[in-house]
């Protein structure tokens, strides 16, 4: 029996991984920071709590997040790449959107049935699959919905602190994401990753109580970030992806142009923040 069918057949219920083809992880992950430099000034990150607290590579790990955009899933994927080397993103996405983007199942992302009892029981169940492989990572946005990122109102699903206390050595990573404009014409596409919390911190709460928690560490969090951002703390933040700045495409090249004749250095920066 091939490895893949004996680690299949080892794991509860028999569930199979979702699948993940290396190759095109990669290659969706330039594309990426292709696509995110074109669309943003910057993508920046603030992981001092990560740096303090880092998740051991050898344990599983779940990110869960505010959803404030489309652009949540394609962050996720450059953030596990940076901020979590070496780790297989997994993630679930709505049943009906999977259809439509079939190339997602290749990579990692498994369809749910949202809002019913079968889609939860489904969830449940691949999930612990996925948390059963020690480098893994399942990202998830419990809020269930987009919600503006000063928006805590959303109750976070409670499939989240379901798996926490079904897992004796998992970690739980709270993420904040926000799009801010700053000082040029793209948006800023800010991160802060918050402290990781093992399970066993957990693990004496009931399951209403774990959910207060966790709720409380990603709101914590988002306020954190929305300090920074409202503060304009470029300091706090480390550039990962350096965008475009400038005005407007004819506009600079023709300020390029007279920069060149004239023999002087042009700078198309509007702004001193999160330039690298």
């Amino acid at each position: 029996m091939p490895s893949r069918q004996v680690a299949q057949a080892a794991a509860p219920n028999s569930v199979a991984l979702p699948t993940i083809k290396p190759w095109l992880v990669d290659g969706f992950y330039r594309f990426c920071r292709y696509y995110m430099r074109k669309h943003f000034h910057a993508v920046a990150v603030d992981q001092r709590e990560l740096k303090a607290s880092p998740v051991p590579d050898d344990c599983p790990m779940i990110c869960y997040a505010n959803h404030p955009g489309w652009w949540d899933p394609i962050l996720a994927v450059h953030l596990c790449k940076t901020s979590f080397p070496g780790r297989k993103l997994y993630a679930p996405i709505d049943a009906q959107a999977l259809k439509k983007y079939r190339v997602f199942a290749q990579m990692g992302f498994y369809g749910i049935e949202l809002h019913s009892l079968h889609g939860a029981a489904d969830f449940l169940r691949i999930s612990k699959r996925i948390l059963a492989e020690p480098k893994s990572s399942l990202w998830i946005t419990p809020e269930g919905r987009f919600a503006d990122p000063r928006d805590h109102t959303a109750p976070l699903m409670p499939g989240l602190a379901h798996l926490a206390l079904q897992h004796e050595n998992l970690y739980l990573v709270p993420l904040a994401m926000e799009y801010a404009f700053w000082e040029e014409r793209l948006p800023e596409a800010l991160q802060r990753i918050g402290r990781p919390i093992h399970s066993s911190e957990i693990k004496h709460l009931s399951k209403t109580q774990a959910l207060e928690f966790l709720t409380t560490r990603l709101r914590d969090n988002q306020k954190h970030l929305a300090d920074s951002i409202i503060a304009r703390r470029s300091e706090d933040f480390e550039v990962q992806i350096s965008g475009k700045s400038g005005a407007w495409g004819f506009y600079d090249a023709l300020r390029k142009m007279k920069a060149r004749f004239s023999g002087q250095k042009l700078d198309l920066h509007h702004g001193s923040k999160l330039n690298s």
